[in-house]
Order: C-alpha cells, then sequence, then structure tokens
C-alpha cells in the first residue's frame, strides 16, 4: 500500500512539473527615437503566455527612478496576452538607455527588457511647428 502511494505522488509530481509559463514579448526594445521635452514618456511591451500554465508576474524593476513600470494584476492564462506599461521621464533632456527587469514565474523567470530614444532641448509646440 505504501509502494503505491509513494508511486501516485511522484507520478502526479512528475505530471505537474511539466506544466510551465511561458512569456513571449512581441518586442524586448522599444525604440522612443528622437521625441521633445515633455511628450507622452507612456510606451507598452505587449506579451503571451505561451505555455501551459497560468504566468505570475511578480515583479517589475526599472534601473532607476526617471523610468516608472507598471506590472499587470493576477494572473495570465495559458495563450492569453496582457502588457507591462513603462512612464519615463520626458522633462530629462538627453539619450534614453535603461532596462527594465521582469520577474515572474515563467520557464525564463528573470527577463530584461529596454527602452531607448532621446529627449531633445525643445518643447513640443517648437518641435511641432518645424515639422
Amino acid at each position: 500500500m505504501k509502494k503505491l502511494i509513494l508511486l501516485l505522488v511522484v507520478a502526479f509530481v512528475g505530471l505537474t512539473a511539466h506544466a510551465q509559463a511561458k512569456i513571449e514579448f512581441k518586442t524586448e526594445t522599444i525604440d522612443y527615437g528622437k521625441i521633445a521635452k515633455g511628450s507622452d514618456g507612456v510606451r507598452v511591451f505587449e506579451f503571451t503566455n505561451t505555455g501551459d500554465a497560468p504566468l505570475v508576474i511578480e515583479d517589475v524593476k526599472s534601473t532607476c527612478g526617471c523610468t516608472v513600470p507598471k506590472k499587470p494584476k493576477g494572473a495570465i492564462a495559458p495563450g492569453a496576452s496582457s502588457s507591462i506599461e513603462v512612464k519615463y521621464d520626458t522633462k530629462r533632456v538627453g539619450p534614453i538607455r535603461k532596462t527594465v527587469t521582469v520577474y515572474s514565474n515563467a520557464s525564463e523567470p528573470v527577463k530584461a527588457l529596454k527602452i531607448k530614444g532621446e529627449v531633445l532641448a525643445g518643447d513640443k509646440s517648437v518641435m511641432e511647428k518645424t515639422k
């Protein structure tokens, strides 16, 4: 009887160990291009759970306070899509080179996403007139 119970436990663990969430991003780098100071700094990383278990985004961190990521709430079912919003402070003039790190229960539990671009000194109204 003990051997049968042990066999059932091992079989159950073996079957459930193969269920795994997998995160696939449409793109792992977002290029803001050249944008005016004070422009909209919000961009979105879209992703899909291509695994066979619910995906949980445990945390999303940026390399500095000028970049604020926002993680999705709750689990993302297998086959479902969601997004991670990133807001860059466009009041800071100069090049944008930041990393956003995603922590999850996916097969690749730590994923680095990048944003890049350049914030130009001219404000939006001046930039629009020169187009």
